[in-house]
């Protein structure tokens, strides 16, 4: 490597406490992890049976939600939103009252929709949004797994105008437990989710509800293909229902072409005798899936956060197979 290339570690972050809001599967897991590097946490749940659990198991917790945010400013601690989609407006009101002066971020499954409820509460300059994209079909305290994080893709909204000390602060916290920094733009996650995590929910319900349509001995009959594309189906309804209405828009355009590539199928089965042209396309997009999944991460080390067109920078390398590691490239002028 030439010294013009040298490759360097960022300046270290301060690490500030993190008050997680929310103890269910994501933000109780994210407790937990946090727990296991060291970094000071606390966090809040409305559930006084969620936060005994926790609290038995020797974590910071309460059900005062006010309480809970003036800790989080006195210590400007980095507040991490992890309650359902349809709480959200409630919350970000909440911490514009009590904690307004602290760094902010979310874990939601979907971002623009946040990224309002923050603008709408002057808060935007102080937020950054993310979502890892890991998960299961439990819920709850009971479900959360401190290794969950580990290897997960977590998307950290690269938003033009975002502010890069908190941009950097919540893309240390996701690299701390484990994950793969992916920068994007909110209405650009929101989309591409839509078609990956939302619709699958969907199709899962009505793959189902066909099979299961066609009574007890099918349901025995059933082995993988039909476990692994109804998994997600066993997920809690109302936790189902909070994530796809908050996507409505993106997710009915994914649902849309989705009814559309069915019906075309459907024809072509019923004047032809065939489904060839659904199923190739789809034999490919899985192929192309596994080879993306199979390649090495590319690290993004050319870009200075903070730097003019950095957020742009970042989501053109990202749409490249790059992945934000903490490092950077920097001239040596020896």
């Amino acid at each position: 490597m030439c010294q013009s290339d040298r490759v360097t570690a960022t300046s270290p972050q301060p690490r500030p406490s993190v008050c997680v809001l929310g103890l269910g599967l994501i933000g109780g897991s994210l407790l937990r992890a946090l727990a296991a590097t060291g970094r000071p946490a606390f966090g809040y749940n409305r559930s006084e049976a969620t936060v005994a659990a926790a609290a038995e198991s020797g974590f910071d917790v309460s059900t005062d939600l006010v309480a809970t945010l003036a800790r989080a400013a006195e210590q400007s601690a980095l507040i991490v939103i992890a309650t359902p989609a349809p709480t959200v407006t409630a919350i970000v009101a909440a911490v514009a009252e009590h904690a307004p002066r602290c760094p902010l971020t979310d874990v939601v499954s979907v971002k623009q929709p946040v990224a309002d409820a923050v603008h709408a509460q002057g808060l935007s300059s102080n937020f950054v949004g993310g979502h890892p994209m890991a998960g299961s079909a439990d819920s709850g305290w009971a479900a959360t797994d401190p290794a969950l994080f580990d290897g997960a893709v977590w998307v950290v909204a690269t938003d033009d105008g975002a502010d890069p000390h908190v941009w950097r602060t919540v893309a240390q916290l996701a690299l701390e437990v484990g994950s793969r920094v992916i920068p994007a733009a909110s209405d650009e996650h929101d989309r591409a989710v839509a078609g990956i995590s939302h619709l699958p929910h969907l199709t899962a319900a009505v793959t189902a509800v066909v099979g299961a349509g066609e009574g007890e001995l099918a349901l025995r009959l059933a082995a993988g293909s039909f476990r692994d594309g109804t998994r997600v189906a066993g997920t809690k309804p109302s936790a189902q229902r909070a994530m796809l209405e908050a996507n409505d828009i993106a997710l009915l355009n994914a649902l849309s072409e989705t009814i559309d590539r069915l019906t075309r199928a459907r024809d072509q089965l019923r004047d032809e005798g065939s489904v060839e042209i659904l199923v190739d396309d789809g034999h490919r997009a899985r192929k192309r899936y596994e080879q993306i999944n199979a390649s090495a991460d590319v690290p993004v080390t050319d870009v200075v956060i903070g730097s003019h067109g950095w957020e742009a920078a970042l989501r053109d390398a990202a749409r490249r197979g790059g992945v934000w590691t903490g490092q950077t490239r920097s001239a040596n002028p020896g």
